[in-house]
């Protein structure tokens, strides 16, 4: 048994709320920079180049790559042979987010209630999904979520009967709806599968994917690359200015389901696509 202790954890998640709201990752860039490259619309063309430089900005000066720091959400894998000392695992979280968020001059968004719509002033608490899995090691991975892409997501129960067709189709459908709001050119996370909570959740897992790997499963790498070019010939373009780069990449996780259900979750990310993953 491995012993983590609390603050640790805690300083962790401290740099990785500061690290991944100044920082984009590597493969989200250089996808900016490809479409940059092969975009022909010129006023496409410029507003790809002015999101490279923001980017550049953020890097260098180590300020926010965007004003919404967004709501904390982690995926959290706990080795089975690690021991938490010093407290509870989701405070130690909590109080990293309180504490990056506060000493990163980031943006506070959480209200502590939905309704009553009373700011937290501290962006906690977080979105925290855990998984227990073999090993002694805790793997983090935090992914703040702008609201500005996140209200473009949408869930649908579809039919089996539905089948790929229908999946494509309400991916589709749901893009188009979202036109410029999500600030393309977006990354699409797709869930497909398990049960109306789970799919949700593959859809927001598989925007902390790399957008540079291909899917291990030639089936859904084909239907990822199908969708991608049938997005970008929608038209929306960068920031919904129009050209050919509405998406940078989709991404699709699956699950098992239920014979009389094919549940479907579309996330939507904007073009800062931040996530980062450390592991104590």
């Amino acid at each position: 048994m491995r012993e983590i202790q609390t603050e640790k954890i805690t300083e962790t998640v401290r740099e990785l709320c500061i690290r991944a709201n100044y920082f984009l990752p590597e493969d989200v860039f250089r996808a900016l920079q490809k479409a940059e490259a092969s975009e022909e619309k010129a006023v496409a063309k410029d507003i790809l180049g002015d999101l490279i430089q923001n980017a550049d900005i953020a890097k260098e000066k180590e300020i926010p790559i965007c004003q919404d720091t967004g709501m904390a959400v982690f995926f959290v894998r706990v080795g089975q042979e690690v021991h938490i000392t010093g407290g509870g695992l989701s405070d130690a979280i909590n109080e990293g987010v309180r504490q990056g968020y506060r000493e990163g001059y980031l943006r506070k968004s959480v209200l502590g209630d939905p309704l009553e719509r009373i700011n937290t002033n501290d962006n906690t608490p977080a979105v925290i999904h855990y998984d227990i899995v073999p090993g002694d090691r805790l793997e983090i991975t935090f992914a703040p979520k702008g609201f500005g892409s996140e209200n473009m997501s949408a869930l649908k129960m579809l039919k089996p009967s539905d089948g790929i067709e229908g999946v494509k189709r309400f991916v589709l459908d749901t893009v188009r709806s979202a036109g410029a709001n999500p600030c393309p050119p977006m990354v699409i996370g797709v869930g497909i599968g398990g049960t109306m909570e789970k799919c949700c959740q593959l859809a927001k897992v598989a925007l902390t994917r790399n957008l540079e790997e291909k899917n291990p499963n030639p089936f859904y790498e084909a239907l990822e690359e199908e969708l991608l070019d049938e997005i970008n010939r929608t038209g929306i373009g960068p920031q919904g200015f129009g050209g050919g780069a509405t998406a940078l990449s989709v991404k699709v996780e699956t699950f098992a389901t239920h014979i009389a259900g094919l549940p479907c979750a579309v996330n939507i990310n904007c073009h800062a696509t931040r996530h980062m993953k450390t592991i104590i």
